[in-house]
Parts: C-alpha cells; structure tokens; sequence
C-alpha cells in the first residue's frame, strides 16, 4: 500500500483529491488528510507517507515554511491556483505541481510520473531557495521619439498593445511609443504581480485599471486610464486566470 498524505485546507478539494487518487491508483491510500502549517509540522513526521499532495496557500500560511521547520524527504506534488514560478521551480527540479482547479488526466499523469521515477528525488530545499529569490524583471524600456532616444521606466507604464502588426507601450501621460518587441517577449519580462496579458492585443498594468464589468461568455470589460482606441476585453479563455489575479 502507498500511503498518501494530503495538506489542503477547503474541505471538499481535499474530499475530491482523497477519491480521485484512490480510484485513479488502488494500490493508494489517504491515510491523512492535514489543513494547517501547524498541523503539518506536528502530524507529518508520524505518518511516514509515500507521497505527499501539498497546497501552497494554507490558511496559516505558506506550505513552504513547513519543509523549513521539519525535514520532508518524501516526494511531494504540489498543488497552486497562479504560482508562475513556484510552477517554474518545480519543473526544474524535476518536482511535480497540479494547477488548481486540477484535472482528473492532469492528477494521474502526476501519479503516473511519481510511480515511474526511479532515481532520487531532488532536493527539496533547493527548490525553495529558487523560490525565494525573486526574479529580476524589466525595470525600463528604451524607445525612438523621431531621433531621439528615450528611457521609459516601467511604474510610468500604463499598457502595452499591439496594432497592425506593430507593438507600442502606452504611458501614464497617455504618450505612445512602438516598441521592438513581441507581447509574447515583453509579458516574460514583466512583473505578473503588475501585469496581466488580458488578451491577443494588450497586457495592462493593475493601477491603469479604473472600472470592470460583466461581458457576455464570462468574460470581463475593462476601462483603462489612458483610455485606449480600441476594447478591452478579458478574452474567455484568460478570464479565470484575470478574476484570480485581481484577488491575490
């Protein structure tokens, strides 16, 4: 028998993991299911689980400090709603992650993967010295006005868009400039704490957002300070990912 630790504290998707795993591999059994930091730290050195599936936001804290107060060698999975780079970190170290909400066939790869590794799991505690170095983002963007050059820092930054296959950042001021770079390049190098892509055409700054609203199909319309020429509309499939950055 696997045993199989659980640390989720909402009920039901700790109910939901529980019977997923169970039916999706027999040979598992949930043989705890624990939903604090401090419940962690006492219960998972009684338990000697197989493998542990570990939220990283517990309503105590962050999942991580417990692998900093007590050592855990056992293989963990960890679940997360938007880390981007904890996800990262974990990738790296060969260690796996499920995007909540997590999927049946996204759960038994993960299963899958842990039954089929053979060599030894890396080490925890790298990865969560990756996690705790911040990444360096962009902190300014150098543009054309005419033949002059000129530095924009990224706080006077209100959006980015794309136009007729051309680029430009839009200021606080409502000045525009092209810019030599994709959304695609220039969504890697922002801070995602400040910065969402919404669509195909735009990535906004948080603090140019001045009014939301419903749209039709879930999707959320957006008014921007500068106001913009065209719409601003969270696309359908970007809409979920949009509500929980706003409520980080």
């Amino acid at each position: 028998m696997t045993r199989v630790v659980i640390i989720e504290d909402e009920h039901l998707a700790a109910e939901w993991l529980r019977s997923q795993v169970e039916s999706i591999d027999a040979d598992m059994q949930v043989v705890a299911i624990i939903d604090s930091v401090e419940q962690a730290v006492l219960q998972l050195p009684k338990e000697n689980a197989d493998v542990i599936f570990c939220d990283i936001h517990l309503a105590d804290g962050i999942s991580f400090s417990i692998f900093e107060r007590i050592q855990v060698l056992t293989p963990v999975i960890f679940t997360t709603a938007y880390d981007q780079y904890a996800i990262k970190a974990f990738q790296v170290n060969s260690i796996d992650y499920l995007l909540k909400p997590i999927e049946s066939e996204a759960l038994a790869a993960a299963i899958h993967k842990f039954r089929q590794r053979t060599s030894p799991y890396p080490d925890l505690q790298q990865a969560l010295r990756m996690l705790t170095s911040k990444p360096k983002y962009q902190e300014r963007y150098l543009v054309s006005t005419g033949q002059k050059l000129k530095s924009v820092p990224v706080e006077t930054i209100a959006y980015f868009f794309a136009d007729n296959k051309l680029n430009f950042l839009c200021d606080t001021e409502g000045r525009q400039y092209l810019i030599d770079q994709s959304l695609d390049k220039l969504e890697a190098q922002l801070d995602p704490d400040i910065f969402f892509r919404i669509n195909r055409q735009y990535i906004v700054c948080f603090s140019a957002i001045r009014d939301m609203v419903h749209y039709s199909k879930s999707r959320v319309k957006i008014t921007l300070h500068p106001t913009p020429s065209g719409d601003t509309i969270v696309s359908a499939e970007r809409s979920a990912a949009f509500k929980a950055w706003l409520n980080r």
